[in-house]
């Protein structure tokens, strides 16, 4: 029986609820599909720093390198200052295990409900590939006369060819995989930032030229949000960087549903990858057993995609549908009906008891 070593991060406020839920499910597929998994669970997170005052250690950094995957619950807390979790513990996981992919399907199942009017699940289905360790987000950059009328604030974005091309060609190749509409979108802004997207716009096209089966399609970021909102059926496969794809993916998640449903996977295809939902840690909702424990699930069904357990994640996936088909109607008004805990048995148990419906 192959056995999965996997990293658990369960994190701050309702991460530790949705994860167990997301666990449960992920022990269930691997009993319907035959392969262990050996979780070790790491306390890193607010509660961790406000005790000790460390975020991640550079050892926690090497153990995770021997691990095949990392669940993440979620990170923030309001009692520690904005930023310190954030870098010390998601920025350094991206950075030091050179999680360079951030995937993002934008999926909307049927029977959730979706803000744009007149589309249903036929129309939305797409993936943002997001280049995940570049841009603005390096931390280049400082203040000057800082606190006086001269305040000087300058921030860096870093673009590197080595970093665009892995991105680009994992998003043609991903679209080739996905075999939907063999469609690649690059979402940029090559009017404005002319260096920097100028380097993504050419490697686009010279990459393109290995891959004819893909059409190449281009649309500014602010057109991207238009289309997304107006025609999300347009799309296939988006690629993108770093800052554009943080605020496209959560437009994404919205017209999916909802950060309740939404999951992400920050990928090092080479190496060991962090798989995670998307919404955040909802302090106010911690241990009130209340918070939708989908996207989590959904990002244990990410985890087993990535594992090359496939199988198991159609299961998990079918078995999200049939729960949001006939048991959580109310999620076309927004809410549940149902606690965190009877959610995650729900899907656990379709997973064992396939449906045939």
């Amino acid at each position: 029986m192959k056995t999965y070593k996997i990293a658990v991060i369960p994190g701050d406020g309702t991460g530790p609820e949705v994860v167990r839920e997301g666990i449960k499910v992920l022990k269930s597929a691997a009993q319907a599909k035959n392969f262990a998994l050996d979780l070790q669970y790491y306390d890193f997170g607010a509660e961790h720093y406000l005790k000790t005052g460390e975020t991640l250690p550079d050892s926690a950094i090497e153990e995770f390198k021997e691990m095949d995957a990392i669940y993440l619950g979620a990170i923030g807390d309001p009692r520690v200052k904005p930023g310190i979790l954030e870098k010390g513990i998601l920025l350094k996981l991206r950075f030091s295990l050179d999680l360079y992919i951030n995937l993002r399907p934008v999926k909307l199942y049927p029977g959730v409900w979706t803000p744009i009017k007149d589309k249903g699940a036929e129309d939305i289905d797409f993936v943002v590939v997001r280049e995940n360790t570049e841009s603005l987000y390096v931390g280049v950059g400082g203040t000057f006369k800082t606190g006086t009328p001269d305040e000087i604030a300058l921030q860096e974005m870093v673009v590197t060819r080595k970093g665009v091309e892995r991105c680009i060609r994992y998003a043609y190749e991903f679209a080739r995989k996905r075999n939907r509409k063999k469609k690649l979108t690059l979402c940029g802004k090559t009017n404005v930032l002319t260096h920097a997207w100028g380097l993504w716009e050419r490697v686009f096209h010279e990459v393109g030229e290995e891959y004819p089966d893909i059409e190449q399609d281009y649309a500014h970021v602010d057109a991207t949000c238009m289309w997304m909102v107006k025609n999300p059926e347009f799309f296939d496969v988006i690629v993108t960087d770093n800052m554009f794809g943080d605020i496209i993916t959560d437009l994404g998640a919205m017209i999916q549903g909802g950060m309740g449903i939404a999951a992400g996977g920050n990928l090092n295809p080479e190496g060991v990858s962090m798989f995670e939902p998307i919404g955040g840690s909802a302090p106010k909702y911690t241990g009130k057993n209340v918070i939708n424990p989908l996207a989590a699930i959904s990002a244990g069904m990410m985890l087993l995609e990535f594992l090359g357990e496939e199988e198991a994640g159609k299961l998990v996936e079918n078995a999200i549908m049939k729960v949001i088909r006939d048991h959580l109607d109310s999620l076309s008004a927004g809410r549940m009906g149902h606690s965190t805990t009877e959610v995650g048995d729900l899907v656990s148990g379709y997973v064992l008891n396939p449906p045939t419906d």
